[in-house]
């Protein structure tokens, strides 16, 4: 790759390295480590993982890729672009991302996580230009369940919440469904898997106030039919139904607030098939390829080139 860039991020749950050059790129990333039963990691747990695995990945990329054409060095320095926000992990990428800027005398950009996973999400889905005029956007996470107006800020975007959950987010609820029926955390691939097991719809709507709904019950709902010893199957199909639905019905509302803009999907959770299936068929709605929408750094990358091409510009 000529003329490249580095991103990294050091998200609460992935350490990822990408190379972007304008066209093209390379993401590797490794999930943190979380113990047997557990729901993700103490921040100070997750940023050892990051200190001592992030060299690891740059090896990985630099037997891959040469890094020699290294032009500028982005990292996902919080987690959204708010005042306020803030999370120990992002230090390990960022603090790396400076030395390592420094020594190669080359340009430092920072951009915040929720940036880098809409603009990884519009470049897979071959969508760069949405980076460029306002659109509706989706951060489904498992931290974050945002529905976001999002328009043009100088080469990178700026995102207002407009919807959502109000308490936990839709992979807290798909985790603590998956750690219930005994399954790894993350859970989302596994209640995935289950998902076709079980022919029989299943699923609550949620209310929804304007943009804004709620999902805590819908644990309660879950943790009682573990309880009542319904099927593994079951159980999955109860808990991605019910996510759809409501993220669906919250964005046909949301299409008719800012009509004519498009919708595009980010986040782990963005990756679940049957979340894709819904949004794409009813809302019309533009995913990132699945290996995008979890905790990557290309979207990093890609705003860092981005970032790089304006000051060349002035």
């Amino acid at each position: 790759m000529s003329r490249a860039v580095l991103g990294l991020d050091t998200s609460n749950y992935t350490t990822s390295v990408a190379l972007f050059d304008g066209a093209d790129g390379r993401n590797v990333g490794k999930l943190l480590e979380v113990p047997e039963g557990g729901l993700g990691l103490r921040q100070s747990d997750a940023l050892f993982q990051h200190v001592k695995r992030l060299p690891e990945l740059v090896q990985q990329l630099a037997d891959r890729e040469n890094l020699n054409t290294v032009q500028a060095i982005g990292a996902s320095t919080r987690p959204r672009a708010v005042e306020g926000s803030y999370m120990p992990c992002f230090l390990a990428g960022t603090s790396q991302a400076e030395a390592l800027a420094c020594v190669l005398k080359v340009p430092f950009f920072a951009c915040s996580h929720q940036q880098g996973h809409l603009a990884a999400a519009a470049w897979s889905a071959g969508r760069l230009d949405l980076l460029d005029s306002p659109f509706l956007a989706w951060h489904l996470s498992g931290g974050t369940t945002e529905l976001l107006y999002v328009e043009p800020e100088g080469c990178n975007v700026k995102a207002r919440v407009i919807g959502g959950t109000s308490d936990i987010s839709a992979g807290q609820l798909i985790d603590r469904a998956g750690l219930l029926l005994g399954l790894q955390f993350p859970a989302g691939k596994a209640l995935d898997a289950l998902y076709d097991q079980e022919t029989k719809a299943s699923s609550f709507k949620v209310k929804l106030q304007g943009l804004e709904f709620s999902l805590s019950g819908m644990e309660n709902k879950v943790k009682a039919m573990v309880q009542g010893w319904e099927q593994p199957a079951a159980v999955a199909r109860f808990t991605l139904d019910t996510v759809a639905d409501v993220v669906v019905r919250a964005t046909k509302q949301a299409q008719q607030d800012y009509p004519g803009l498009p919708v595009l999907c980010s986040g782990g959770v963005a990756s679940n098939s049957r979340l894709r299936q819904a949004m794409s068929e009813q809302c019309g709605a533009i995913f990132a390829q699945p290996q995008y929408s979890t905790d990557n750094a290309m979207g990093v990358a890609i705003l860092t080139h981005r970032a790089l091409e304006k000051e060349e510009l002035g």
